[in-house]
């Protein structure tokens, strides 16, 4: 039997998800004929059979989890394992599934205070201590802080499994507070001089070139291990997405040197085939800066996240009403709310209150 292994999928991406087998034993295929349908934190992608042949097998059902280099596929007859291959790994394993909920790395358990018999029980109650109140003298766990927790976690019933896009978030988020030294400033931008009907999103995007063409040093990679940060000409910018299936940051290209038309066409295509989970892979990655305007739903200020390798990203809060100095009287007018989170170990903080003034003064135009 000549096996076909799940291939490398690009971009860092190390496992995908099951979705849909579009062939079965004994079916024949065609070079191309899409076999499955996996999810990974990028988008659901058609993996197409390597060349004419007939199913013997296939590796694992819908909902499992495949990680790079596993058997996918049994092809009939013998000859070398087809598709790329790296290491030796397994399809169809469910270690979050059969692990005991919520169970915490070795180094998070070592860390808390509890003793031997106490673990005991966590273990046997399926209980992640890392989640437990302590009521114990000096932080110690006790007993019975374990079995309340038990009690509550088997009145919200199963745990449920992030996959996909929030399993991708949950990574990154990860990723990112270990490895980001992060700071955010923030402040207002004045909007009483915009015409009336002006686009929010296309303003900030502006905005954010005219921070990038002042400093341009927020627009970057940073190298964690040889300590460096690539400073990009072109603005790629990634436009945070509110999906239902979770957060997508698709990139929005070259908005520094695009017009406003194009901006906004390429802008409405992007979110909507965002939230339809019909963005190419490529258009998920290499971006170079972020903008996440959460002020569309609720909030004013926040430390939005950045993800290695960029090392900016400006949030935008909701737009209100507020009382300033105007001529040298007070006045009601529309301001924005921003928060620009950098990486302190590529940004200092006077190259990102730059960046930021920049930007401030880009809204503060009419137009």
């Amino acid at each position: 039997m000549k096996i076909f292994k799940l291939p490398d999928l690009g971009e860092g991406l190390q496992e995908a998800e099951i979705v849909q087998w579009h062939v079965k034993a004994g079916d024949a295929v065609k070079t191309d004929q899409p076999m499955v349908s996996v999810e990974t934190a990028k988008a659901i992608v058609d993996i197409p059979a390597p060349y004419d042949g007939k199913i013997a097998r296939t590796y694992g059902s819908p909902g499992d989890i495949a990680h790079i280099g596993a058997p996918l596929v049994g092809f009939e007859g013998e000859g070398e394992d087809a598709g790329t291959v790296v290491g030796h790994v397994e399809v169809g394993q469910k270690p979050a599934r059969e692990a005991p909920l919520g169970a915490a790395p070795a180094a998070t358990a070592a860390g808390i205070k509890a003793t031997p018999a106490v673990r005991v029980l966590a273990r046997k109650l399926n209980v992640d201590l890392a989640m437990v109140t302590p009521t114990g003298s000096d932080g110690m766990i006790t007993a019975g802080d374990v079995q309340r927790a038990a009690r509550i976690l088997s009145e919200t019933g199963p745990i449920e499994l992030l996959r996909g896009v929030r399993r991708a978030m949950a990574q990154n988020m990860m990723l990112a507070n270990s490895e980001v030294a992060s700071a955010t400033i923030m402040d207002d931008a004045d909007i009483y001089a915009w015409e009336a009907g002006s686009n929010v999103m296309l303003r900030l995007i502006r905005a954010i070139v005219a921070g990038c063409k002042a400093e341009p040093s927020l627009n970057a990679w940073y190298d964690s291990q040889r300590i460096g940060r690539w400073v990009v000409k072109k603005v790629d910018l990634g436009i945070a997405v509110d999906a239902p299936d979770g957060l997508l940051v698709p990139v929005l290209r070259n908005v520094g040197e695009r017009d406003v038309d194009d901006i906004k066409t390429g802008l409405d295509n992007l979110v909507r085939d965002a939230r339809a989970r019909k963005v190419p892979p490529e258009e998920l990655r290499g971006h170079t800066i972020t903008l996440s305007n959460y002020g569309t739903i609720a909030g004013r200020y926040a430390s939005p996240v950045v993800v290695p390798p960029t090392v900016a990203i400006v949030g935008a809060g909701r737009i209100r009403d507020a009382v300033v100095v105007h001529d040298g009287m007070p006045a009601v007018h529309r301001v924005v709310p921003l928060s620009l989170t950098f990486d302190h170990r590529a940004v200092s903080g006077g190259e990102a209150g730059r960046f930021l003034a920049a930007m401030i003064s880009d809204l503060h135009k009419p137009g």
